[in-house]
């Protein structure tokens, strides 16, 4: 008999984790506490064991999922209670939803549901569809990236077969236990023979036989596959082309099968008169408003920036560095490097810097806690970075920084800034940093009051880089590169003396490369 095994509670106060690695796979015979799993929590990487001896039926979350504390990992038949019948065709069992090894003649048309992707998540926007209506796909094939309030989430199909209708366009939102896609696989032995099947040049659903069927064809403008997705049929292009031209396309009488609305439909209906368009807004109107939702990591970073600077008393601190010296050192070793595709910027100058101006203000990569009663000191120098990626602003951090050289950290933060702007980093990346480094320079800025990223003690925000006049040592007037830096920190545990001996001593080894050099291990 299959029995569910049930996260345990991995640590006080922890509702989920991430599943970061599955340590076996369905069809796997287990022993008592072998490793199953390895999970991510945000204090620490867990693993997890099995509690008893057996074979695992189902795994419950595909990598990189959110898995609750308390609801079930995975399902497993312990030994002794295993059928003996574990090699041949599946049963009837409900809980076997994997397709038959051997399939029956024909298809049958089914909606993938979008399942439960972390605690208290109820829907989801789809950032990317990684398949299109119509590709055939393998089971466990990665089918659509969505993003969460909390992560970026793959979703995985459950059954080989072939896309037949994606449910929803780029950028919308998607509901949990709901269909995001309808999937035209061969029916099974545990599946009705009797079943309908869906012909090869039909490209809409057919739903299950416990559900409504779609609208007729002969009613214009919002043919649906369920009447609860209140969806029109169309592509996500044609759904961009009605958002830009300001139609709703759910007025719009589509043209094609099952009234698919098409790109010549929404211009025809655009250009139609107001009155056959039953009251369609006008693009040109003004004095108007939109409103759109904020999700996802932006959502994620709203509450971040509200609970640093409600719960930490800021202070700003500016100063410039003149950076000539370090951009000749750096252009005379690009190409070099360039040759190795190594990418050498500046960011690796700065963190190796600040690595070592840390070892003399241990204070600045410190963190209290929530009270403010303790304060910890990291040995580790992680030093994050923020990227403006395509799904909102990540900081990915370097880990241990202190124990590289600058050829290492510019591989590191070439791979995280490749990772974070394609909205793929990894989660161990994101957590566990103890200081960043804001670049709004790269889009013009000059000075700002950077907003710490709590738990940690201070940010700073570099500057453009601007050629303006100073005086020498001498007394005569030069062109020179100069930078503003604007540095944050929390005033409960750094005071301004502090981080003003700090920045000077960072400023030091960028404005003298050399010395930087010296005080290298």
């Amino acid at each position: 008999m299959s029995i569910d095994f049930i996260l345990p509670d991995i640590g006080e106060g922890i509702v989920e984790c991430e599943l970061v690695e599955w340590l076996v796979k369905e069809g796997d015979r287990i022993e008592e506490d072998q490793p199953v799993a390895d999970v991510m929590t945000d204090k620490a990487l867990v693993q997890i064991p099995a509690m008893h001896s057996g074979i695992v039926d189902k795994l419950y979350y595909a990598k990189g999922e959110i898995a609750k504390v308390h609801a079930p990992l995975f399902a497993m038949t312990p030994e002794g209670e295993a059928s003996p019948q574990v090699e041949a065709e599946p049963t009837t069992s409900e809980t076997n939803t994997k397709p038959a090894s051997t399939p029956a003649s024909g298809t049958i048309v089914e909606d993938f549901i979008l399942p439960d992707i972390g605690e208290g998540i109820v829907e989801c926007e789809v950032v990317e569809w990684l398949v299109a209506e119509g590709d055939t796909i393998e089971e466990d094939q990665p089918v659509a990236d969505v993003m969460t309030d909390k992560a970026l989430v793959q979703i995985p199909a459950m059954h080989s077969g072939t896309v037949v209708k994606l449910y929803y366009g780029k950028g919308e939102i998607a509901k949990v236990h709901a269909p995001l896609f309808s999937l035209e696989r061969a029916l099974t032995d545990s599946q009705d023979p009797a079943a309908e099947v869906l012909p090869e040049n039909e490209k809409l659903p057919v739903p299950p036989a416990t559900t409504s069927t779609p609208a007729e064809s002969n009613t214009p403008a919002v043919t649906t596959p369920k009447v609860v997705n209140k969806k029109a049929v169309a592509s996500p292009a044609v759904r961009r082309v009605a958002r830009e031209l300001g139609v709703n396309i759910h007025e719009i009488p589509g043209s094609g099968k099952k009234g698919r609305v098409y790109k010549d439909d929404v211009l025809a209906f655009n250009d139609a008169p107001a009155a056959e368009q039953h009251d369609k807004p006008s693009a040109t109107t003004v004095g108007g408003t939109r409103v759109e939702a904020i999700r996802g990591v932006k959502a994620a970073m709203a509450k971040a920036m509200v609970a640093s600077v409600s719960t930490i008393p800021h202070f700003t601190y500016c100063e410039e560095i003149d950076m000539t010296n370090l951009i000749k050192l750096r252009s005379d070793l690009k190409e070099v490097y360039a040759k190795q595709d190594i990418k050498l910027t500046m960011m690796p100058f700065f963190m190796k810097a600040m690595s070592l101006a840390l070892k003399e203000y241990p204070v600045i990569n410190s963190q209290p806690n929530e009270d403010c009663t303790e304060l910890t000191y990291f040995d580790d120098h992680n030093i994050g970075m923020a990227v403006d990626s395509k799904v909102g602003l990540l900081v990915p951090n370097v880990k241990q920084v202190q124990t590289k050289s600058i050829i290492d950290l510019a591989k590191d933060i070439t791979r995280l800034t490749n990772d974070a702007r394609s909205g793929r980093v990894a989660a161990a990346d994101l957590k566990g940093g103890t200081i960043s480094i804001s670049n709004i320079g790269a889009i013009g800025g000059t000075v700002a009051t950077p907003i710490i990223n709590k738990p940690e003690s201070a940010i700073v925000a570099l500057g453009k880089l601007q050629t303006l006049p100073r005086f020498n040592q001498h007394g005569e007037v030069e062109a020179r590169s100069i930078m503003q830096v604007s540095w944050s920190g929390d005033h409960r545990v750094i005071d301004g003396g502090t981080i003003a001996r700090f920045s000077n001593l960072w400023k030091s080894f960028l404005e003298e490369p050399s010395n930087m050099l010296v005080h290298m291990s």
